[in-house]
């Protein structure tokens, strides 16, 4: 394995509530150092170019019986729950030359011989490939699967026996995405994944999901199965569409339109432009950071003081610029359409999650760096990670085909919970997108912004103020030499 720049990212233990047809996920964080992969597709070998900087968002579960506990990463961008085989060669591997752990899968592994429940029921049949060269195959296999107290009692999992990552997977996308449909071309190939066999064994009522990610520096999220939090957003909750995916015709990840982004500060705001609006964006937990188009992005890192590092692949600015209160306004489903503030608190992310490495040169000499949570793609579709997401309270609806997405209420400590009705039903308390039905594949005009908002991002951080746009000078073409900045080696 590469050396990568490691982040902190955040590991959740779960307690679960499963009454009146929904299940809730109550989260708590705290940090760890780890390699996070995110799933692959055939669109996304440039994401992992640039995704230097890596963490998720996990659960504790229970499999078999008697039960073993793992940690798994939770994925809306992907579709299968799968496990690390206590046999596999990536879990045998020592945590470091001096430690007396010879478990290489920290987060826990599955051995099928001590379950008496376990049943192989696609011998070979698992095979999950990732874009940095790692993967993971064995067997498809039902077992009894608990998170929290809602248990499952034959659910279909993967079991990572050939595997070089040291952690699995809870994929709640739809069945489409499985690995088994890609790996056959066929739908029919399709099984009940989680959300679909919590329908089927009564736990909800419909398959459906509420995301509350809360800021970036809580302790404490959730994921609610079949209902809704209504103290958990602000304002109220705008139905959008799901798009198909254009070459299957056929739903297979939460792929909503993206209308505008405008910059917002102090000093004034600009409506940013790009060759690919109105755009695609995937709304996807498994991704750390967002990655949009090349053009879009540029004058997004612009306006927020980040330069580009060619060095490590990746945008980065000064650790202060957390402080700033510069915001990017996304839109989507057109006007009228539902708007989530993203504040540069929630833009500003640790490289290593220890002490942070310093600019050695250019306008930022000696200052600390961080990576900036907007990277650049050059391909849809693009993707809004949880850099967006905590910004955003997010209902995923895949009966209906819908999204349901409202500005997050952070750190919100009441609780009202309502339901879904029945299976099918819509959204609670949600209205529709009044002009998503005219919000087409023509791309729309471009204009260079003005840049106004650009100095007053920098207010109240610190840095340069007086209306000096901090990257003005840069040379984009080529980037910026960031320097020195430190590599750590990834922790298993």
């Amino acid at each position: 394995m590469k050396a990568v720049i490691a982040v902190a990212s955040w590991l959740f233990a779960a307690t679960a509530t499963a009454t009146n047809g929904v299940v809730q996920w109550d989260i708590s964080k705290r940090h760890i150092l780890n390699k996070l992969v995110r799933r692959a597709g055939a669109t996304l070998e440039e994401v992992i170019k640039n995704e230097q900087t890596r963490g998720g968002y996990f659960a504790t579960v229970k499999v078999g019986t008697p039960s073993q506990e793992l940690t798994l990463q939770l994925d809306t961008g992907s579709s299968d729950v799968w496990v690390p085989s206590k046999s596999a060669n990536v879990c045998a591997k020592r945590t470091s030359p001096t430690s007396s752990n010879s478990d290489g899968c920290n987060f826990g592994t599955f051995n099928a011989a001590n379950s008496s429940t376990f049943a192989v029921v696609g011998q070979d049949a698992f095979s999950i490939a990732y874009v940095d060269g790692s993967r993971s195959s064995g067997d498809y296999f039902t077992d009894v699967f608990e998170i929290a107290g809602a248990k499952l009692n034959n659910l279909t999992m993967g079991l990572g026996r050939k595997t070089d990552i040291p952690y699995g997977l809870i994929g709640v996308g739809y069945a489409l995405n499985e690995a088994i449909v890609a790996g056959t071309r066929s739908a029919s190939s399709a099984y009940p994944n989680l959300p679909v066999e919590m329908v089927n064994e009564g736990l909800i009522k419909t398959n459906a999901y509420s995301l509350w990610l809360n800021d970036l520096d809580s302790s404490s999220g959730n994921v609610l199965f079949g209902g809704i939090d209504t103290a958990k957003y602000k304002g109220n909750l705008t139905r959008i569409n799901i798009y198909k995916d254009p070459q299957t015709n056929a739903f297979t990840s939460f792929q909503v339109a993206l209308t505008s982004v405008t910059a917002e500060s102090t000093s004034g705001n600009d409506v940013l432009s790009s060759q690919q609006f109105p755009m695609p964006v995937v709304l996807d937990s498994g991704t750390t950071l967002s990655y949009l188009p090349i053009d879009l992005a540029r004058q997004i890192w612009r306006e927020a003081g980040a330069v580009y590092s060619p060095d490590i692949g990746m945008a980065v600015l000064p650790c202060r610029m957390a402080n700033s209160k510069g915001h990017f306004t996304f839109q989507f489903a057109g006007p009228g359409g539902p708007k989530i503030s993203v504040g540069m608190d929630e833009l500003v992310l640790s490289i290593n999650g220890g002490p942070a490495p310093s600019f050695s040169s250019g306008p930022y000499r000696g200052e600390d760096a961080c990576s900036f949570g907007i990277q650049n793609f050059s391909s849809d579709p693009f993707l809004l990670g949880d850099t967006f997401l905590r910004s955003a309270y997010v209902v995923y609806d895949l009966v209906n085909n819908e999204i349901g997405i409202a500005p997050t209420d952070f750190n919100a400590t009441a609780s009202n919970i309502v339901a879904f009705e029945s299976l099918g039903a819509t959204i609670p308390l949600a209205t529709t997108a009044p002009n998503q039905a005219q919000v087409t594949d023509t791309p729309a005009s471009l204009t260079t912004p003005g840049f106004a908002a650009a100095s007053g991002f920098s207010e109240g951080t610190g840095g340069r103020k007086n209306g000096a746009p901090l990257t003005r000078a840069l040379d984009w073409s080529q980037g910026v030499l960031v320097g020195t900045l430190i590599l750590f080696s990834l922790l298993f």
